[in-house]
Parts: structure tokens; C-alpha cells; sequence
């Protein structure tokens, strides 16, 4: 009796410790469980707020400008004159108005409170009879007397910071003298003038009453031995017939001159050589009925802006055409209103500009972007004058009624648009449009060049170049090594491969840019005789094999096939170098990249696809390998026991059951490989010429997306146009992949479906 009552005791006791047992199973499977939940869900969290930081930095790119109105006043001191010219400094304090006295008068930008009056050194006997200003950022103007005399002078402001406050103070200096320069002997009238002012030298040209073109060049010359600066000049005249011009102009190189006429005449004359000017081309801008009304430079000084009566703002810029000679094009225009277009007003630091037409309609345009950015009407009267501000974020308007009307602007990336990042661009200089990457410059009158188009091509390509080298390797590697090779061999092939997924890429970008490059370079024959010569060679074998002694073919295990072939592709490949320089002295004239560049046009980089795809390649196929093989090493063994037991041959039942169970995790591999060769960053770096051209040839570099944004993002400022477009390119490339990745899942998931019956 008591023995049963223990052994009652016993199981219950057993009972209750397998029901703790049970109990602590569940909830480690419950917290297990739990775990797999959120980290998954972690994961979509994470890739979310990824995409939508993207986002968020990228969607101030496409937020249209404004333009708010502040304030509006009577003219300052409108007793000294009409208003020729008005222009503000760079802080929004001040701002001043040349009149047709000859005075300046300085005045506060949002009250219009006067600060000072200055009048010009112009003698009392002499009348003004034109005006013209230098360089925007310069601030110079000059006025034309009636005595064939000119007055340079320059607007300048002072910053001091007393009691830690800023204060402004306006002045005028004298860049070439106080003293009015003589330019016609005669004593002609000044009826047009271009002025241009530099640390080192100046030039000076005019028209006379008479019709004239006199150029004037001053030339700084500093003592050897005290602080004195003297200016040395000297003079030309054009020869030149000026009965119709009616503007002048002269670029800031002080290279290039051009005069124009009302009825869309342009002469453009080569003044480098200031005592020899010579003419380049004349051309007819306008069409039959329309006239000039306005004509500046654009930002930079190399392109024309012209506006004319019918209300359209056309840019013009010197191209080089095939023949290498230089002549006006139309790069584009805009249509503005239907009225003339009366002031045009160039930004000093970006490609864009403010254009008004007779009835006070005001629209700022950006050349590269081709984006109509604002546009407002302002007063009831024709604009007289208009000053744009240097950082362009607001600007002044006089009208005929005498006010003048404070405005401000947010126009933060005017640089962007649809166009200017996907299509065709025609830039300044460049024959024709062309997809560009030039993103920054040291200059500002730089346009920058933001092309994405060049760089998803650089993606594609070098993805295109590496799958092509690692799909075939990977697979016919992964289905020998799952299906033909044998256990042990397998056991030491499989980790050997995988194991090569650890280096790091950037050892693999060094030895492709330092080693791999000038190794093709130099044997670029043997490169591709290698894909000739081993193919070639394993066949030979394979062939001769088959004549062997059957002692000898069986002492060979099965699955052990492979081992033999290692000698064989050493061999082959020794034999394709060995020969190439042959070939390539029967073939191509002793040396290939020269016989392509003369009998094709195609031109060699040593840093190009082909180093790209090798080193690339070989650091994707460990991926595509592993997985690859996993999933047809996985195929269940009754598939293929009885494919054999109904007769087909092993080839057969690889290619019709083994292959087609197994497609899912092929897929998924490639696809993986596919993801990785696409957002690879230091091999493309290291391994190309880093160029972002459009190429298919094999030959030639690329620039990819993640390349450029490594080379790039840290020379960026903070919320500037540059790394906005840097985000956009990850915002691209982020998408690139989301997209990818779920049409390959889509695909995959079909394919388990179709394929799971077998």
C-alpha cells in the first residue's frame, strides 16, 4: 500500500514538473514569438521614417517661390531728378538712385528715409546725355557728357559694428579718378557708353554723337618701390558702322562687345586684343515687326537677355559650333505677358532674373530650370526702375507715379525643376542640350548642372556590367556544387565562397583601382581571349577525357569531376596571355585601344565598366552563390529519386525539376545580388573614373548614384540646392530599390505558387 502511495506521489510530482516545463516552453515561445513581431515591425518603422526624412529634406526643392509686398513710398528727393539706375546692398538697409543730374541719393529701404546726397564731379558746363552701369556686384556706374568726357564713379558700403550693433555707411569712390576721363578728343557727345571694372585692369568703351566706337583700356601699374598705382591707358577705335545701334554692351572678361539695335540687330566684336578689336558675327534676333526693349547680361556675363516689345524674354549665348568658331544661338525664351517687356534684372548669384513689362507686371524666371517662378502685378503704372537685391530675396520698384515699391522675395531653389533633372538641358557654352552631372564651382556666376539622368545611367550600367559577369558564375557554380559535386568536396567549396562575402568592399575598390585597372589595361587582349581560350580548353578536355583508360576515368570518385578542371583553367588561362600580345600584333596593329580609337572612334579609360564589372561581380557573386545553392541543395530528394526512377537523365531532371522547384530562391538571390550591385558605393568610387557621362561602351567610366552621394554630401552646405538634390538622388535610390525589391517578391511569390505542386 505505501509502495503505491509513493509511486502516486511520484507521477503527480512528474505531472507537475512537466507542467511547469510546459508553462515555461509557451512562454518562451510567446516571447520569442513576440520578439519576431516587433523586430519585424521595427524594421518597416525604420524603413518608413527613412523614406519619409527623405522626403522631408527633398520636398523643400519643390515648393513654389513667393513674393510678398512690404511697403511703398514717395521717391526720395525727387528734386535732383529723374531715376536712371537704382540698386541695394546686400543686407536690405540701404539703397541708392542715380539721377539724371548726376547726384546719388542714398536712402533706407523700407522707409525710404534719405541718408545722404552725393553729386557726381561732372563740370556745371557739361550736360549728361547717357548713363550705364558696370557689373551688378560691382556696383559701378558711369555717366556720358555732352564734351566727349566721362565720370566713373562706385557705390560703396562701409560696415562698422559700434556697441556690437551693425551700421552701414554709404559712399561714393572713384575707381579710375575723380576727374572726368576724356574719350573724344572733339569734344563729341557721349551717346552711349559700357563700363567695366576689374582689380587689375578697366575698359571704357563709347559711341559718339558722330558714331564713334572708342575703347579706352586702364591697366593698374604699381612702383617697385613705394605704394604708388598708376593707371596706364591706352586707346582704339572700331571700325565700325553705328548708325543703328542703340545699346552697348561689354562683358566682365572685357572680351566681348556687343551692339544692338532696336529693330533686333547684334554685332558681337572680339575686344581681347584692345588695340586690334575684330568682328565675329552679326546676326537678326528679332522677327520682321518687333523691336528691343530691353537688353542685359544674364549672370555671368556669357549670355544675353533680351526682351523684346511682343513680351518675350528671350537668352542668347555664345556657341562654339563644329567648325570651332563662335556665334549667337537661342537657348530658350520665355513669354512674359503680351505688353513690351521694360526692365530686365539679373540675379548676381544664380542663373535667374526679374522682368517687368509696361503695365507693371513682374515675373522672376530661372534660365537653367526654365521655371516661370513668380509672377505679380504691381501698381497701375509702367515700372521706371528696378533694383533686384545681390542675395535676391527682395527687390524695389519705381514706377511712373513716383513711388517706389519694397518687395520680398522666397525663392529658395529656383535651380530645380522636372526639366533640369531628367530631361535635356541646353547650358551655357555647350553646342547643344545634353544630360549633365557639374554640380559646384568656385565661381558664382557657375550654372550648376544637376542632372540625375547621368547618374541612374552610371547605376544601371555598372549593375548591368556586374550581374552580367556574376549571374552566369554564380548559377552554374550554385547547380554544380548542389546537385553534381560530391558531400566532401562540396564541404569545402561552399564556406570557400561564401566566406569571400566578408571583405570589405573598399579592399576590393582599392585593389580594382590600383591593381585590377593597369592589369586590364596592359592586357586588355588576354582579357578577352580568356573568354575564348577557357571555354575552348575545358571543352578540349572534356572530350579528350572521354578516350581516357577506364582504370584511370573511375579512379576519379563521382562528384569529384570538378578537381580535374582546376589544372586545365590555370593552363588555359596562361595560354590566353601568353598569346595575346600575338593577337593583338596580328590583329590590332600592336595595340587595341588604339586601333578601336582609329577604326571605331572608341575611346579607352583605364578606369572603366569592365574593372567595374569584374571587381563588382566578384563581390556579388558570394551572394547570389549562397543562396542559390541553399535553395536547390533544399529541393526535397523524392523529386529527383523519381524523375530518375522514370528515366530521365540527371541533365533532365536538374533542368525540368530541380531548376524549376528551386526558381523561388534563385530569384530571390539574383534579385538580392541585383540590390547590392545597385547600391555598391566603394568599388564604383574607387574603380571608375568617377565621371558622370553617358556610355554604354564597356570602355568608358560612370557615375553612380551612391558614388556621387559619398563624393559629394560632405562638400555640401546644410539645406542648400546641392544636398537637397544629394537627397534626392538617396530619395532615388531608395525608391529604386523598394520597387525592385517588391515586383521580385511579387514574382517570387508566383513562382513558389506555380512550382510548389511538383
Amino acid at each position: 500500500m505505501a509502495e503505491i502511495n509513493s509511486n502516486n506521489q511520484a507521477s503527480s510530482m512528474g505531472l507537475a514538473g512537466n507542467s511547469v516545463y510546459q508553462k515555461w516552453r509557451l512562454l518562451k515561445d510567446r516571447m520569442v514569438g513576440y520578439g519576431v513581431v516587433a523586430g519585424g515591425l521595427g524594421v518597416i518603422v525604420a524603413i518608413v521614417l527613412i523614406f519619409f526624412y527623405l522626403l522631408y529634406v527633398v520636398f523643400p526643392l519643390f515648393v513654389g517661390a513667393e513674393a510678398k509686398a512690404i511697403t511703398e513710398y514717395q521717391v526720395p528727393d525727387r528734386s535732383v531728378g529723374k531715376t536712371l539706375f537704382l540698386a541695394m546692398e546686400e543686407h536690405n538697409e540701404i539703397a541708392v538712385r542715380f539721377t539724371d543730374s548726376g547726384t546719388a541719393v542714398f536712402f533706407r529701404v523700407k522707409s525710404g528715409e534719405i541718408i545722404s546726397t552725393q553729386r557726381l564731379p561732372i563740370p556745371e558746363q557739361s550736360a549728361i546725355t547717357s548713363f550705364a552701369h558696370g557689373s551688378y556686384d560691382k556696383g559701378v556706374v558711369a555717366y556720358g557728357l555732352s564734351d566727349g568726357r566721362v565720370v566713373v564713379a562706385k557705390q560703396q558700403y562701409k560696415i562698422s559694428f559700434p556697441d556690437d550693433k551693425r551700421v552701414i555707411t554709404p559712399a561714393l569712390e572713384y575707381p579710375l579718378g575723380a576727374a572726368p576721363i576724356v574719350m573724344a578728343e572733339n569734344g563729341s557727345a557721349i551717346d552711349l557708353l559700357a563700363i567695366r571694372t576689374g582689380e587689375d585692369e578697366s575698359t571704357l568703351v563709347v559711341k559718339t554723337a558722330e558714331g564713334r566706337v572708342l575703347l579706352s583700356h586702364f591697366s593698374r601699374e604699381e612702383s617697385l618701390f613705394g605704394d604708388e598705382v598708376a593707371l596706364e591707358r591706352s586707346d582704339s577705335e572700331l571700325n565700325i558702322k553705328t548708325e543703328q545701334t542703340d545699346y552697348l554692351l561689354l562683358d566682365k572678361e572685357q572680351r566681348n562687345l556687343y551692339l544692338a539695335s532696336r529693330s533686333g540687330y547684334v554685332t558681337s566684336i572680339d575686344v581681347s586684343n584692345k588695340n586690334k578689336p575684330r568682328i565675329e558675327n552679326k546676326l537678326d534676333v528679332l522677327e520682321s515687326g518687333k523691336e528691343i526693349t530691353s537688353l542685359t547680361f544674364l549672370n555671368g556675363e556669357i549670355s544675353l537677355l533680351i526682351g523684346d516689345s511682343s513680351g518675350i524674354l528671350a537668352q542668347w549665348s555664345m556657341v562654339r559650333d563644329q567648325q570651332n568658331r563662335y556665334s549667337l544661338r537661342k537657348l530658350r525664351a520665355f513669354k512674359v505677358s503680351e505688353q513690351p517687356i521694360v526692365t530686365i534684372s539679373p540675379e548676381q548669384r544664380r542663373k535667374g532674373m526679374l522682368v517687368t513689362d509696361r503695365e507693371g507686371l513682374v515675373g522672376i524666371y530661372h534660365s537653367t530650370a526654365e521655371r516661370e517662378l513668380i509672377r505679380e502685378r504691381i501698381g497701375q503704372t509702367k515700372p521706371l526702375a528696378v533694383a533686384l537685391s545681390p542675395r535676391a530675396n527682395a527687390f524695389l520698384m519705381q514706377t511712373a507715379d513716383n513711388k517706389i515699391h519694397y518687395w520680398q522675395v522666397k525663392n529658395e531653389h529656383p535651380e530645380v525643376s522636372w526639366a533640369s533633372i531628367w530631361q535635356k538641358v541646353w547650358y551655357e557654352s555647350y553646342p547643344e542640350p545634353a544630360y549633365i552631372w557639374q554640380s559646384s564651382s568656385a565661381s558664382n556666376d557657375f550654372e550648376p548642372k544637376m542632372s540625375l539622368t547621368p547618374l541612374v545611367f552610371g547605376t544601371l550600367k555598372a549593375a548591368f556590367y556586374a550581374m552580367l559577369i556574376a549571374i552566369p558564375l554564380s548559377l552554374m557554380g550554385a547547380v554544380y556544387t548542389a546537385y553534381f559535386m560530391a558531400p566532401r568536396m562540396r564541404q569545402l567549396v561552399k564556406p570557400s565562397i561564401e566566406i569571400m562575402e566578408a571583405l570589405p568592399t573598399v579592399i576590393l575598390g582599392f585593389l580594382a583601382g590600383l591593381w585590377l585597372a593597369p592589369f586590364v589595361e596592359e592586357h586588355l587582349v588576354g582579357i578577352f581571349a580568356l573568354l575564348m581560350v577557357i571555354p575552348l580548353g575545358v571543352m578540349t578536355f572534356a572530350y579528350l577525357w572521354q578516350f581516357a583508360p577506364k582504370s584511370l576515368r573511375h579512379k576519379v570518385p563521382e562528384g569529384w569531376d570538378a578537381a580535374l578542371l582546376i589544372p586545365v583553367i590555370v593552363f588555359s588561362a596562361w595560354l590566353a596571355f601568353f598569346i595575346s600580345p600575338a593577337i593583338e600584333a596580328l590583329c590590332f596593329n600592336g595595340d587595341m585601344r588604339v586601333w578601336m580609337k582609329n577604326e571605331f572612334g572608341i575611346g579607352y579609360d583605364q578606369r572603366n565598366s569592365l574593372v567595374v564589372g569584374l571587381a563588382m561581380g566578384f563581390a556579388v557573386i558570394p551572394t547570389i552563390f549562397s543562396i542559390a545553392e541553399d535553395a536547390i541543395f533544399s529541393v526535397p530528394g523524392h523529386l529527383t529519386n523519381g524523375s530518375l526512377a522514370l528515366g530521365a537523365t540527371p541533365w533532365q531532371t536538374m533542368t525540368k525539376v530541380v531548376l524549376l522547384t528551386a526558381s523561388p530562391g534563385i530569384f530571390s538571390g539574383v534579385m538580392i545580388g541585383l540590390g547590392r550591385a545597385v547600391g555598391e558605393t566603394m568599388i564604383v568610387l574607387m574603380a571608375t573614373g568617377n565621371t558622370p557621362v553617358m556610355d554604354l561602351s564597356v570602355f568608358q567610366g560612370m557615375r553612380t548614384l551612391s558614388a556621387n552621394i559619398a563624393v559629394e554630401m560632405p562638400e555640401s552646405a546644410v539645406n542648400s540646392t546641392h544636398y537637397r538634390v544629394l537627397f534626392l538622388a538617396a530619395l532615388v535610390l531608395f525608391m529604386f530599390t523598394f520597387v525592385v525589391n517588391t515586383l521580385a517578391e511579387i514574382i517570387r511569390q508566383n513562382l513558389r505558387r506555380k512550382y510548389s505542386s511538383l
